[in-house]
């Protein structure tokens, strides 16, 4: 049987309940880079802690919108339903608030790190708040 890990908010000490976590990627393993940036990134990972099952999202047919990726990208995102987004620089002002209203938590920080080594850094609070 495999142990499920308890995640802490950083912000307010709660556990995480049955989470979905997205992280802006330049490819689709574990051990893909974080893509700092989020209207444009290549891929979302996400990872559900309710099933450990990691799937993905290709977001490269933004890379040739001229303008408007930031919301566009927050669509996709909003289509796969996390709860966290994990990401480098974190997104732009149209789209963050967009993604506030959503409720989706935001933590960003994770610039030079894979998905593996970002979601530690997540558990063990050493990203920030967006």
């Amino acid at each position: 049987m495999q142990k499920k890990l308890a995640i802490i908010c950083g912000i307010c000490g709660n556990k995480y309940k049955k989470m979905k976590i997205a992280f802006t990627t330049k490819g689709t393993e574990w051990d893909s880079m974080i893509d700092p940036r989020f209207g444009r990134t290549d891929f979302f990972l996400v990872f559900d802690d309710e099933t450990n099952e990691l799937s993905h999202f290709d977001n490269r047919a933004i890379a040739n919108d001229a303008h408007g990726a930031g919301p566009k990208t927050a669509q996709n995102l909003f289509d796969l339903n996390p709860d966290i987004l994990i990401t480098g620089n974190g997104p732009g002002g149209n789209a963050a608030s967009v993604l506030k209203k959503a409720n989706i938590k935001i933590f960003t920080g994770a610039s030079q790190m894979t998905v593996k080594e970002a979601f530690e850094a997540f558990k063990n609070n050493n990203l920030k708040t967006f």
